[in-house]
């Protein structure tokens, strides 16, 4: 064995040497003469040496286009077997251009920030290919930013109420026709309540003192004001409007209320109807839910009220009625809602009253016109969200039907449940 041994590794050693030697050589002189041919898919396409005030029409911030380009590539078999789109950019030099214009792209485009790869000796050949370029004016322009309502579900024990400001604005410069067009159509940002815990709508409310402020402020977090822009930037974009600080959603602590207060009902008569139906001789029947009170009828039963504030409530709960529109359908049926009487002087008697009490202690970082617009846009959410239900938590319903010239309140029947 020993014997083989030596015969193998040290009997005429320098001839054995010699032979891996060349051998190694030989092996890498066929290699690197060894070409191939090797299409690269999703190449980025960079812009350099754009003219003062002037862009390229899909250029983003960092520079490239939104567009990508494939390119067929010939040269050194070892360098494009290891070579993919990350590696490679295609540079396009705007200098002294105007217009549109076809970049014909060559070897003299290519660039790589890797130091590792030699393109420039390995790359040997790149199948033409055109893009099409267009420089037009660079612009700034501010945006206009619709906060929509949200969507998702609010956390249990919670009422969504508001979202403010409802209108924000970001300040961004691109391409004067995606500029104008974003100008003219606006941005829609639209909040998902699902992202909004209740452990933390409660800790918001654990930092409130005062026992009568019903509603918790969740302001929305630096991180989710921002927009998409795809035609701008590859990343969200920061939305820089000041007032974005003030940016906020609206809970409501209570899920229902009581109404400690009779709800009169009234008859409507819209103008159309007066030659079909005669004001004078219809009138309202009292029953089991309507009573007349010193010839005032209303609803005396208890009622609760949901979607609202405690304090909004005491400012209207004396204000409310239930008007029946007297506009039968062929069922002789007809139509109800809650009405607010003088809706403007309950408006102001809400603002004067949080004004005076500082009910929530955050407003008063707010700029007073900005606090007031809030407050305004908080009373007004309440008149459309305020619903009217029962003790068992259903909804208020009511079937107001018209016999001759006397009309009925009702309750619907559900015997068939």
């Amino acid at each position: 064995m020993r014997s083989f041994l030596k015969r193998l590794f040290i009997n005429n050693w320098p001839r054995k040497c010699l032979s891996i030697i060349l051998s190694i050589i030989i092996w890498f002189v066929i290699h690197k003469s060894l070409t191939t041919t090797k299409t690269i898919s999703n190449i980025p396409i960079r812009i350099e040496n754009i003219p003062p005030g002037k862009t390229v029409e899909g250029i983003q911030s960092n520079g490239l286009l939104g567009q990508r380009t494939n390119l067929t590539l010939s040269g050194d078999k070892g360098l494009l077997d290891e070579l993919s789109a990350n590696d490679l950019q295609v540079v396009v030099d705007a200098n002294e251009r105007d217009g549109e214009w076809i970049a014909a792209i060559t070897r003299k485009n290519l660039r790589t920030e890797n130091s590792e790869l030699n393109i420039t000796q390995g790359i040997s050949r790149v199948q033409q290919q055109n893009v099409i370029i267009k420089l037009t004016k660079l612009i700034s322009e501010k945006i206009p930013i619709i906060i929509t309502q949200p969507i998702g579900e609010p956390p249990p024990g919670y009422q969504f109420v508001d979202i403010w400001p409802y209108q924000l604005y970001i300040t961004v410069s691109g391409p004067e026709e995606v500029i104008k067009n974003l100008k003219a159509h606006g941005i829609r940002l639209t909040f998902n309540l699902n992202d909004i815990t209740k452990s933390k709508l409660d800790e918001l409310r654990s930092r409130i003192n005062k026992d009568y402020v019903d509603v918790v402020s969740y302001h929305i977090p630096d991180i989710m004001k921002q927009v998409s822009l795809p035609l701008l930037s590859s990343t969200p974009i920061e939305i820089n409007d000041p007032d974005a600080k003030l940016l906020r959603i609206d809970f409501l602590r209570y899920e229902k209320l009581k109404l400690n207060t009779p709800i009169p009902v009234n008859l409507y008569f819209p103008p159309h109807v007066a030659n079909s139906l005669n004001p004078s001789k219809i009138t309202l029947t009292p029953n089991q839910l309507v009573e007349n009170r010193s010839g005032i009828k209303m609803i005396t039963e208890p009622l609760y009220a949901k979607g609202v504030s405690a304090h909004f409530l005491d400012v209207v709960k004396d204000m409310l009625e239930i008007a029946i529109i007297v506009n039968p359908d062929k069922d002789n049926e007809l139509d109800w809602s809650i009405q607010y009487i003088n809706a403007r002087s309950l408006e102001e008697k809400y603002l004067r009253n949080i004004k005076s009490d500082a009910i929530d202690e955050e407003l008063g970082g707010i700029q007073p016109h900005l606090r007031e617009d809030y407050l305004r846009n908080r009373f007004r959410s309440y008149m459309n969200r305020l619903q009217l239900c029962r003790a068992d938590n259903k909804p208020l319903e009511l079937v107001p039907k018209i016999q001759g010239h006397s009309i009925t309140l009702a309750e619907p029947s559900h015997d068939s449940e």
